[in-house]
C-alpha cells in the first residue's frame, strides 16, 4: 500500500464553493400564453427552461430566443420540448 493522503471532507468543502448554483429547473408550456419576457427573465436569474412546445416552436420561440442567444445561451428543441439554458450551462448533444 501507498502513502495515499485523501482528505475527503476538504474535498467536499471545496466542492461546496464551487458548485454554489443559482437558479431552478422550472418546467412550463410553450404555447404563446406566457408573454416573452417571462421566459428571458427566468433564464437571467439562472434558471434551467424545459418547455414542452405546443405549437410551432419558431414562432413560439420569437419573442426570446435571438435575446437568450446573444447573450450566451442556449436553446435546444428535443422531442417536442424546448431546452433553454442560461450563459453558463451547456447542453452536451454528443449522446444524440
Amino acid at each position: 500500500m501507498s502513502d495515499f493522503d485523501l482528505d475527503l471532507r476538504a474535498v467536499e468543502e471545496h466542492m461546496d464553493e464551487e458548485l454554489e448554483l443559482e437558479g431552478s429547473i422550472v418546467l412550463g408550456v410553450l404555447d404563446g400564453t406566457t408573454p416573452a419576457d417571462e421566459w428571458t427573465e427566468a433564464i437571467s436569474k439562472g434558471n434551467v427552461l424545459v418547455l414542452d412546445v405546443d405549437g410551432d416552436v419558431n414562432e413560439l420561440a420569437a419573442g426570446f430566443a435571438r435575446e437568450i442567444k446573444e447573450s450566451g445561451g442556449t436553446l435546444v428543441h428535443f422531442r417536442g420540448f424546448l431546452l433553454v439554458t442560461p450563459p453558463d450551462i451547456d447542453v452536451s448533444k454528443e449522446r444524440l
